[in-house]
C-alpha cells in the first residue's frame, strides 16, 4: 500500500538580506537581526527576527517577546493616518486627517499657551526610551509639566539608589555574574531585562551559585530558585532591616570597606532642637568631616592618608558630633528589628531569618574574593589587589511599588553596602555613565515664564526644602505636585496623578494634555474605572474638564478613544530611536555602550496618510512653534528630524546622544564633534558602539582613580567627582528640619509629622499607607493583600496584542492560595467577587500553593477594552481577562481628617499599586461568562484584525 505525503521544502531560505538594529519588545534593548524577503510586490519585509550574537545585552539570545516583534511589526492595530475625534470623548469615533492638518491644529493649540501660559501645557511621555530628547523639547517649550512613566513603575528603586550610592538595580548596574557565588533577589518582574537575567541565572546555575527569591508568588525566577521566601506584601523592609540587625549584632560587617568608602565614619550633628540637628560637621570649603586616628581632629573626608574613626565622639561650639555607624547601629541592634520581633508580619519564622543571614556572611567573609590588579584610590593610595565579597542583590518594582518603597529600597542597597558587596569583586557591580553622585545630577526647575524655556531640566534631585517646586505660598509648581512638600523627592515625577489633580483643577486646571505612548484610560491608571470618566466629564457650559488631549501611538490602544487628536507613531523597525547615555546605560558592567534603531523596514500604511516616528514630529512641532533649539537665527528648522538631531545635537559642547564615533574622523569616543557619517558607523557595527573599561578600572568605580579619569575622557563627567556611599542621607535630615521648624521654607501643618516620619536619614520601616488610611479593621474589612505581575511573555500592555505571544497569555485569572481557597470552597471553573476600598471586580479564580497564604494576584495588562487594539469583541482578553486596577484607589480612603493623601510614597511619589488590601467571596459565575465590570466599548479607526497575516499581505 502506498503512502501519499505532500512535497515541501524542508530548507526554505529564511531571508534575501539581514538588517541589525535593536529590540523594543521590552526595555533590555537587546541587538536583533531582522530578516527581509522579497515579497510579491518586489517591496522587502520582515520576515523573521533572531538574536545577534555580537551584541553585548544579549550575545543572541532572544525572548518570545523579542522573537514576536515581526507581529507587532505587522499588527493590524497599527494606526493609519493622523485622526480627529468627530464622537465623544471614549467612543473611538475618528476621522482621518492630513498630515499637515493635524500639525496645524496642535501648533494652533499650544502657540497660544507657550506664549501666556505655558504651564497649561502637561506633557507627559511613557516608556518612550527618548527621554533626554523629549524632556529638552518640554523644557525648551516652557512647561513645567513634564516627566515619564517612571512615577508609576520604579522611582522608589531609582532615587534610593542615587541618594544611597549613585545608581540602582536594572539598568543602573548588574551582580558580578561570573563571580557571585549567593545572588539574592526581590520583588523582581519578569518582563524587565529578561534575557541579561536569565543569562546570568544560567551562569550561575552552572557554577552552582546559589539563588535566594524573596516574593509573595513563586513564578518566573522565583520558580527556579534554589530557595523560596513568600514573604507578606509590603513587609520586605522589616525582613532586611532584620537581617541587618542579625549581621550587625554577629559584627559581620566589612568594617574596613564602611570606613573607606561609605559615610560611615562622617560626623552627625546630634544636639537635640538644634537648627543644624541631623547635619554632617562640614569645613570651610563644605566638606564633610570624620575624625582622624591618627590627630583625633576632624578632617575633610577625602583628604590623603586619613585614618576614620567610627568609634569617637567630637564636641564643637558645644554641640555633640557622632559618627554615622554609631547611629546606626544603636538603631538597628534594637529589639524593634530583632528577627522575633518582625517574623508574624513578615510571615518569615524567625530562625530562617537568622539562617539567611548567617548564609549572606558566610559567603561574604569566608569565600572572598581577590584579584591581582593594582589600582589606585581618589585620596592618591596604591592598592595592589582588589578584594571582593561574593554576594549579589537584585530588586525591582515589587519592592518598589509600596508606599514604604522607598525606604525599603534604601534598606537593601544598605544591606550590600554593610556586606562590602556594592562595586567589588562578586558583588553588586554599575553600567556606565553610572555611578553618579547626588551632586552630579541636577535639581528640579518647574519656574515658567511666558515665551521662554525653564531654566533647566524639569526632573533632578533635591538636596533641600530650597530645591522644591513651589510658589511664593508654597503652593505646588506642577501638575502632578512633585516636588512639592507631599512628595519632595519625587525624581521622576508623578504620572500617575496628572489626570486626577487636572480633573479637580488641584494645584490648578490645565488646557492640553498631550501624550506619548501611555495608555492612562486603561492600565497605567490606577482606579481606572474613574480615571475614564476623568477624561469625559464636563463642565457646566458643556465642555471637557481637560478641554484639549493630543496623544501618539503605534497602535489603537484604549488611550486613542480619549483623544481629540492623534499623531500616529510608526513600530520600532520603522524608525530611528537613540539608546543614549544621556538616558540610562545598555551595556554590561565592564563597559560603556549605546545603540539605534533604524528604519530597517520603512513605514508602509497604503491608501493612508501614514505615519510618522513621534521623535521627528515633534523635532517639526518644536520648529513650527519656534523653540529655542529647534530652529535658526532666521527661523528655519534646526534640524530635518529625529537622526539629523542625533547626530548633530550636541547637550553640552563635544557630548551629544550618541558617544561613538564622534569627532570629524569619526575616532571619538564619548567626546568630540557631529560625524555626519555616525549613524551609519552604528548600522555598519550593527546597530550599537562599546568601548571597555580597563582593568585596573573595572571595580571600585566611584573611588578609582583610574575609573574616574576615563569617565571624564568619555563625556561621563566634566571633572572626577569621587564620592562616598551614603548610609546616612543628609537632604533627608534638610527635610526633616524644616518639618521641625527649622529654615526659612516651611512645610503646612497637617503635613509636619508625615515628614518628620518619612525622611528619616537612615532607613525605616512603617506599614503601607493603605493600611493606616482603612483603619484599625483593615485585617478584618480587607485581610488580603492584592497584586498583579508582569508576565516574562508581555510587556506594559503591547504584548497582548500579538497574535503569537497571545497564545501564550490570552486570559488571565486570580490566583489564589490554596488555605483561602479551601477556607472558601473554591472549585475548578468558580468565580469570585474581588473588593477593595475603592470598588469590586468579579473575575475566574485557579488555586495556587506556591503563594503567600495572604496573597491573591493575576497577571497585569492582559484584559483589553473592547473595540480596542482590533481584537475580535469575543477575544478572551476581551471576556475573559481584565484589570486589577478598577480596585487600586489613586487616592487613599478618608481618614477622617478631611485630607485625602495620593496613593503615594510619601518621599518620591511612588504609586503604591502593590498596597491593594481586598477581601473575597465566591459568587455564580455571570450568565455570559464575562469578567466585570465591563467599561463599555470603543470604536475601532482599523477594524477588526484578519484571522491571518501572510508575509507580502498589505494591510
Amino acid at each position: 500500500m502506498s503512502l501519499d505525503q505532500p512535497e515541501f521544502d524542508t530548507s526554505p531560505p529564511v531571508s534575501d538580506e539581514v538588517r541589525k538594529t535593536t529590540c523594543y519588545m521590552c526595555a533590555c534593548r537587546c541587538g536583533i537581526n531582522v530578516h527581509m524577503k522579497d515579497g510579491p510586490d518586489g517591496k522587502k519585509r520582515v520576515a523573521y527576527i533572531e538574536g545577534n550574537r555580537d551584541h553585548p545585552v544579549n550575545r543572541g539570545v532572544l525572548c518570545a517577546k523579542g522573537s514576536a516583534g515581526i507581529l507587532q511589526h505587522l499588527s493590524p492595530a497599527r494606526l493609519r493616518a493622523p485622526l480627529k475625534r468627530v464622537g465623544p470623548r471614549g467612543s473611538g469615533e475618528f476621522e482621518e486627517i492630513t498630515w499637515e492638518e493635524a500639525m496645524q491644529t496642535a501648533t494652533d493649540w499650544l502657540a497660544p499657551l507657550r506664549e501666556t501660559a505655558p504651564e497649561k501645557l502637561a506633557f507627559f511621555t511613557g516608556r518612550d526610551q527618548s527621554q533626554s530628547f523629549t524632556g529638552w523639547w518640554a523644557q525648551q517649550f516652557g512647561t513645567p509639566n513634564y516627566a515619564a512613566h517612571g512615577g508609576f513603575c520604579s522611582v522608589n528603586m531609582a532615587a534610593a539608589g542615587i541618594y544611597t550610592m549613585g545608581g540602582a538595580f536594572w539598568e543602573f548596574g548588574q551582580p558580578d555574574w561570573e563571580r557571585t557565588k549567593l545572588f539574592m533577589i526581590f520583588g523582581v518582574a519578569e518582563d524587565h531585562d529578561s534575557n541579561p537575567i536569565k543569562m546570568g541565572l544560567g551562569r550561575l546555575k552552572e557554577r552552582g551559585a546559589k539563588v535566594i527569591g524573596v516574593n509573595p508568588v513563586r513564578s518566573g525566577y522565583n520558580a527556579i530558585a534554589d530557595e523560596w521566601v513568600g514573604i507578606t506584601p509590603g513587609t520586605d523592609g522589616l525582613f532586611i532591616l532584620a537581617l541587618i540587625h542579625t549581621l550587625v549584632a554577629a559584627g559581620k560587617v566589612d568594617l574596613g570597606y564602611l570606613t573607606r568608602y561609605t559615610d560611615a565614619p562622617l560626623l552627625v550633628n546630634c544636639d537635640p532642637g538644634s537648627p543644624e540637628e541631623g547635619l554632617f560637621l562640614r569645613d570651610g570649603d563644605g566638606k564633610p568631616l570624620l575624625l582622624d586616628r591618627k590627630g583625633g581632629a576632624p578632617v575633610a573626608f577625602d583628604t590623603p592618608g586619613v585614618k576614620p574613626d567610627l568609634a569617637a565622639e567630637h564636641r564643637a561650639d558645644g554641640k555633640l558630633y557622632r559618627p554615622v555607624f554609631q547611629l546606626m547601629a544603636e538603631r538597628y541592634l534594637s529589639d524593634d528589628y530583632a528577627p522575633e520581633a518582625v517574623a508574624e508580619r513578615c510571615g518569615v519564622p524567625a530562625a530562617r531569618i537568622r539562617r539567611i543571614a548567617a548564609e549572606l556572611a558566610r559567603v561574604a567573609f569566608e569565600e572572598e574574593i581577590t584579584i591581582d590588579q593594582p589600582w589606585t584610590d581618589f585620596r592618591g593610595q596604591r592598592h595592589e589587589k582588589m578584594t571582593g565579597r561574593p554576594v549579589s542583590f537584585h530588586a525591582m518594582r515589587g519592592i518598589s511599588a509600596h508606599s514604604n518603597g522607598f525606604q525599603t529600597c534604601r534598606a537593601l542597597h544598605v544591606l550590600q553596602i554593610l556586606l562590602g558587596s556594592v562595586e567589588v569583586p562578586g558583588g553588586f557591580r554599575f553600567k556606565p555613565p553610572y555611578p553618579k553622585p547626588v551632586s552630579a545630577h541636577p535639581v528640579p526647575h518647574a519656574d515658567a515664564t511666558p515665551g521662554r524655556p525653564l531654566p533647566g531640566p524639569h526632573l533632578g534631585f533635591p538636596r533641600g526644602p530650597e530645591h522644591l517646586a513651589l510658589t511664593g505660598d508654597g503652593a505646588p509648581l506642577r501638575i502632578d505636585k512633585a516636588f512639592s512638600w507631599e512628595n519632595p523627592l519625587s525624581a521622576h515625577g508623578m504620572m500617575h496623578m496628572v489626570i486626577s489633580n487636572a480633573h479637580a483643577g488641584d494645584p490648578y486646571r490645565i488646557d492640553t494634555l498631550f501624550m506619548y505612548m501611555a495608555n492612562m484610560a486603561w492600565n497605567s491608571s490606577m482606579n481606572t474605572s474613574q480615571v475614564m470618566q476623568m477624561l469625559t466629564d464636563k463642565d457646566d457650559d458643556g465642555e471637557y474638564v481637560i478641554p484639549r488631549i493630543i496623544y501618539s501611538d503605534a497602535y489603537s490602544s484604549e488611550m486613542v478613544a480619549y483623544a481629540d487628536l492623534i499623531l500616529p507613531d510608526t513600530t520600532y523597525l520603522e524608525r530611528h530611536d537613540c539608546i543614549s547615555l544621556l538616558d540610562r546605560p545598555i551595556c554590561e558592567a565592564d563597559a560603556a555602550a549605546d545603540a539605534i534603531r533604524w528604519p530597517v523596514s520603512p513605514p508602509d500604511r497604503p491608501g493612508h496618510e501614514g505615519v510618522r516616528g513621534f521623535q521627528s514630529v515633534l523635532i517639526d512641532l518644536g520648529a513650527r512653534l519656534g523653540l529655542p533649539g529647534f530652529v535658526e537665527e532666521d527661523g528655519s528648522p534646526a534640524f530635518a528630524d529625529y537622526a539629523d538631531y542625533i547626530v548633530n545635537h550636541e547637550r553640552r559642547p563635544g557630548v551629544g546622544p550618541l558617544a561613538g564615533w564622534r569627532g570629524e574622523d569619526g575616532e571619538g569616543r564619548g567626546r568630540g564633534a557631529p560625524n555626519p557619517d555616525q549613524l551609519q558607523r552604528y548600522i555598519d557595527n550593527g546597530g550599537f558602539w562599546i568601548d571597555h573599561i580597563p582593568e585596573e578600572a573595572l571595580y571600585y568605580k566611584p573611588w578609582n582613580k583610574g575609573y574616574q579619569d576615563w569617565a571624564v575622557a568619555r563625556g561621563i563627567f566634566d571633572a572626577p567627582q569621587p564620592y562616598l556611599f551614603n548610609l546616612y542621607v543628609e537632604p533627608m535630615a534638610r527635610f526633616r528640619l524644616a518639618a521641625r521648624g527649622h529654615g526659612d521654607r516651611q512645610p503646612p501643618a497637617h503635613l509636619r509629622d508625615r515628614l518628620d516620619q518619612a525622611m528619616d536619614p537612615m532607613p525605616i520601616w512603617y506599614p503601607p499607607l493603605e493600611e493606616s488610611a482603612v483603619g484599625a479593621g483593615v485585617e478584618e474589612s480587607y485581610p488580603l493583600h492584592a497584586l498583579t505581575q508582569r508576565p516574562m511573555a508581555m510587556y506594559h500592555s503591547w504584548g497582548s496584542q500579538n497574535a503569537w505571544l497571545r497564545q501564550i497569555h490570552g486570559r488571565n485569572p486570580l490566583y489564589v492560595p490554596g488555605k483561602i481557597w479551601r477556607e472558601h470552597g473554591f472549585a475548578e471553573g468558580d468565580w469570585a467577587r474581588l473588593t477593595s476600598p475603592n470598588g469590586a471586580i468579579i473575575v475566574p479564580v485557579v488555586r495556587m500553593e506556591a503563594l503567600n497564604d495572604h496573597t491573591v494576584w493575576t497577571w497585569n495588562a492582559i484584559g483589553k477594552r473592547k473595540g480596542a487594539w482590533a481584537l475580535d469583541k469575543d477575544a478572551p482578553e476581551v471576556t475573559k481577562g481584565f484589570l486589577m486596577n478598577h480596585l487600586i484607589g489613586d487616592l487613599l480612603p478618608p481618614r477622617g481628617d478631611g485630607m485625602r493623601w495620593s496613593n503615594s510614597d510619601p518621599v518620591t511619589g511612588q504609586a503604591a499599586w502593590f498596597d491593594l488590601r481586598v477581601r473575597i467571596e465566591k459568587v455564580p459565575a455571570p450568565e455570559d461568562a464575562r469578567a466585570r465590570p465591563e467599561t463599555g466599548s470603543q470604536a475601532s479607526p482599523v477594524g477588526v484584525g484578519p484571522d491571518e497575516v501572510r508575509l507580502g499581505e498589505k494591510r
